[in-house]
């Protein structure tokens, strides 16, 4: 059943682009069943995991250079691990607005995913502080945790703004998010 859905997804449907059915064959003809079995097992929420790593994800993705279509097409795939990985990686940031990074995020579905997606794309934007603060203030666990993850892609860069942050979140309910604010008070004031 599994085989049957990623030839389809690797073909494409009617409404996806050329090169959304590239990247897909690109995704099929690199797949690693063993790295996809394992994320499985260890709750992956994706349905479908080709276990591409990331030097694989961004060897399609500099290969298809920027391009904001095929990166939103991508990241409205939400089952599929790699395309919601790749997509950041695809996106000009001189485009990306305030409002496509609150949407970006509200989409995130897993820590891989928010890692990702700010180490790629995030940090890069101008707004990137102010975007972590928002994240920081819903109140939702996932959104703490790419707020904080955010604060740790630019703490070298705002590391006010980090630290006080992770001050903030270290008591964090949620052994993740806790554990990022230790490490963002760890790079800010390594002698503390």
């Amino acid at each position: 059943m599994e085989r049957e859905t990623e030839q389809e997804i690797a073909r494409g449907t009617s409404r996806s682009s050329d090169a959304m059915r590239a990247v897909k064959a690109e995704f099929l003809a690199m797949k690693n069943g063993i790295v996809a079995d394992a994320l499985r097992k260890a709750g992956s929420p994706f349905r479908l995991i080709f276990g591409l790593n990331l030097p694989q994800i961004a060897e399609i993705a500099a290969a298809h250079g920027t391009d904001n279509a095929l990166a939103e097409e991508l990241w409205a795939n939400v089952t599929v691990r790699e395309s919601m990985l790749l997509a950041p990686m695809l996106v000009d940031t001189a485009s990306f607005t305030p409002a496509d990074a609150r949407r970006w995020c509200d989409a995130v579905n897993c820590t891989e995913v928010a890692d990702v997606l700010c180490h790629r794309l995030l940090r890069h934007l101008p707004f990137a502080a102010v975007l972590a603060r928002q994240l920081l203030e819903t109140g939702n666990v996932t959104d703490e945790y790419t707020g904080l993850r955010l604060f740790l892609n630019i703490s070298r860069t705002c590391p006010q703004a980090a630290e006080a942050a992770a001050r903030t979140h270290i008591g964090s309910s949620d052994r993740r998010n806790a554990l990022l604010a230790a490490d963002i008070i760890d790079r800010v004031c390594p002698n503390a």
